[in-house]
């Protein structure tokens, strides 16, 4: 058992290493369940598409409207305390739920408000919580301890959590929400075991938050490689997410997978992932960051042409497995690159335009995607990814090398 901690969370990442990861880790797993169990409940309560599709959309939402708030608090607050009182808010939210399933009162609008009520708790536990892995481990070990972190979004939240959601939710709709209660109040309490250090910050008057968040959009802005990675994250999550917006209608009607044969695609994605984070360590030790780097936006670039020339399902699940090895090892270093260059104190806001950019990214792609399809195809929005991504990418990779090795600057 102590060789299997040891090669999970090498004892020079320290113990609060251990205690955030076992945090991530079951909060990871409570939010896989609801992944499946969220769907499924708004399902029971209407089957009106357009009431699915708002359910969807208002946990994203809340990340548009507050995810530069919500790094601002961050950097002006005591960050872990920030991670339990949002669990808490969470919480509440779900007993609130659970209290009308379990009553027989739940309607369409209650799951709705709940939904986005969820949504807008979790953008400041997320926030905070993506700023305590640097103060806990050295810069040298960050793409590793984000590389564990990575591990278990992929086991909990992608491959253990939905198929148990769905289970729960078969023998009764409260379980799966249930569970997911008592997963955010175990991730609390390991969290409060973590020792954080003190973050010091400027002695001044007290200032707006929209000054706070002025302040770190500046410092973004005025960082050339730490803005650079920013745009490529926005770019490439517009091609990404035109492509995906499809994968559906890809897997069903040009490949004639089925709904079974669908689900395969996002697994096979999660089992390359799982691979790749697995093998994350001896990748950074064998090759240069930027190699990396461009290497895993040059197989995007490859795997959107691939998928759009495909026409058989057993090579387009053997494409995922691939995107799924070089996307999570992507994720896991252009974390860990961003969190070496960006001090501290701004952590926060600096992480919370990277997700205000990843999901804007994600939205504008996925009209995007819709649109071109209805127009040339279904097949049409991976060849406009393909090109996309191909030119973001001969436009930045001379300054991959800069990105890869950028050091802290005031």
């Amino acid at each position: 058992m102590s060789r299997l901690v040891e090669s999970i969370a090498p004892a020079r990442l320290g113990r609060d290493f251990r205690w955030l990861l076992a945090s991530s880790w079951v909060g990871q797993i409570g939010d896989g369940i609801v992944l499946a169990a969220g769907p499924l409940l708004v399902a029971s309560q209407t089957r009106n598409a357009f009431l699915v599709g708002l359910a969807a959309a208002l946990q994203r939402v809340p990340t548009l409207f507050f995810g530069l708030i919500a790094g601002a608090i961050a950097d002006r607050h005591d960050r872990k305390r920030l991670v339990v009182v949002a669990n808490a808010a969470r919480i509440l939210v779900l007993a609130m739920l659970i209290g009308t399933l379990t009553t027989g009162h739940v309607s369409i609008g209650i799951v709705l408000a709940a939904m986005l009520a969820l949504g807008c708790a979790e953008i400041f536990a997320d926030t905070s919580f993506s700023t305590l892995l640097p103060m806990v481990v050295t810069k040298p070990d960050l793409g590793l301890g984000n590389s564990r972190l990575m591990a278990g979004f992929l086991t909990g939240n992608q491959l253990v959590g939905p198929p148990v959601g769905a289970f729960l939710f078969a023998a009764g709709m409260a379980w799966p929400f249930v569970t997911q209660l008592l997963s955010l109040a175990v991730s609390a309490v390991l969290v409060l075991r973590i020792a954080t250090p003190t973050v010091a910050r400027p002695d001044r008057e007290p200032t707006h938050i929209r000054r706070d968040i002025d302040e770190g959009v500046r410092w973004l802005l005025g960082n050339a490689p730490v803005r650079t990675l920013a745009l490529v994250i926005l770019a490439f999550n517009v091609t990404w997410g035109a492509a995906w917006s499809v994968l559906v209608l890809y897997a069903l009607d040009h490949l004639h997978l089925g709904e079974v044969g669908f689900g395969l695609l996002t697994t096979a994605a999660a089992v390359g992932g799982m691979a790749s984070t697995a093998a994350y360590g001896r990748l950074e030790r064998r090759f240069d960051l930027a190699t990396l780097m461009r290497a895993c936006l040059t197989l995007e670039v490859v795997t959107h042409f691939a998928l759009a020339l495909n026409r058989s399902g057993a090579v387009a699940i053997g494409i995922m497995v691939v995107f799924g090895a070089y996307a999570f090892v992507w994720g896991t270093l252009s974390t860990a690159v961003r969190q070496r260059a960006v001090p501290t104190e701004f952590q926060g806001r600096v992480s919370s335009v990277y997700v205000v950019a990843l999901f804007g990214g994600l939205v504008v792609g996925q009209v995007l995607g819709g649109l071109i399809a209805q127009m040339w195809g279904v097949t049409a929005p991976f060849w406009f990814a393909g090109v996309g991504a191909g030119l973001t990418l001969l436009l930045v990779w001379r300054e991959l090398a800069h990105i890869a090795h950028a050091e802290v600057s005031p």
